[in-house]
């Protein structure tokens, strides 16, 4: 069972941002979200910068390298590396994606989406099942963005999400900007994809900005989020309740005051959801500092 104690909005912990984290005291974010792979690899980051950047915030676990859709076995020794820091930093929950990230013999550089048919579910489902059961627990299963479709997909993503969830019995962490750019680049439905997605089980969202190249979206998490991403999470939110939900900025990263601006917006529409009023404010000011990140 997931903890209660993780609500609000947070933000991912990038390393420019650490020493100003655990100095200004002033700063209030109720969670951060941990990518593990980038505190396991030889010659990574400090795990004692990381234990006191637990001490003082909620943390929950997030990685990219174990190909839960990839051929070759699970890598149980990345796993291990995982629960043990996972169980000494104190995170509440660890989750991964719904793709192929390479194999024993070589790494790809993106999170290949995998083909939307039952043989898919059946595999990735299996491959949960081993992950939670050396866990301990459910993990969650996030959806990637999508630059082109499968000729072979006998489903769409978000019954294909729905069933894997259901057959692996797992936890889902919704991106609703992967689902915007997937939805753009395939000229799907963005609506019909959160419709089949089963609510029970999201317990995170992930909020990012793209790189538009012009004849498709790049899941560049390099931008603010963008004003139609902000109005799908809004009516999710108002449609649901709110739901713990962080900005994700991977790279060409803004001043930690910049991104806490982000942060706040998402916070906004959450706590409207939890008032139950309009939040049409919150929306509204997306445009905040957007100039400083073109």
């Amino acid at each position: 069972m997931l903890s209660s104690s993780i609500a609000g909005a947070g933000i991912g912990l990038r390393i420019p941002h650490v020493q100003q984290l655990l100095a200004d005291e002033a700063i209030k974010i109720p969670w951060l979200e941990v990518l593990v792979d980038n505190w396991l690899v030889d010659g990574g980051l400090n795990q004692y910068l990381l234990n006191a950047v637990s001490e003082r915030f909620e943390l929950v676990f997030h990685s990219v390298g174990l190909s839960l859709g990839g051929p070759s076995p699970l890598n149980f020794d990345y796993l291990r590396q995982i629960k043990a820091l996972k169980e000494q930093c104190g995170a509440h929950w660890y989750s991964e994606h719904a793709s192929f990230s390479g194999n024993d013999d070589f790494k790809v550089a993106d999170l290949l989406p995998l083909p939307y048919t039952q043989e898919a579910v059946m595999h990735i489902s299996q491959r949960i099942k081993q992950t939670q059961d050396f866990m301990g627990e459910r993990i969650l299963l996030e959806n990637v963005s999508t630059y082109m479709s499968c000729r072979h997909n006998e489903l769409n993503e978000g019954e294909f999400i729905a069933a894997i969830a259901e057959e692996a019995d797992c936890y889902l962490l919704l991106d609703i900007n992967n689902a915007f750019v997937t939805s753009i680049n395939l000229d799907q439905s963005l609506q019909s994809f959160m419709e089949a997605i089963p609510v029970e089980r999201v317990k995170q969202i992930h909020l990012a900005g793209f790189h538009d190249k012009g004849d498709y979206l790049l899941d560049a998490h390099n931008h603010p989020v963008d004003p139609s991403v902000w109005a799908g999470f809004k009516a999710y939110i108002q449609q649901h309740g709110a739901i713990p939900s962080m900005i994700e900025w991977d790279s060409d990263l803004p001043s930690l005051e910049r991104l806490l601006q982000e942060r706040d917006i998402a916070a906004g529409i959450l706590q409207a959801a939890s008032t139950g009023s309009v939040g049409d404010k919150a929306v509204s000011d997306t445009s905040i500092g957007d100039e400083q990140c073109a």
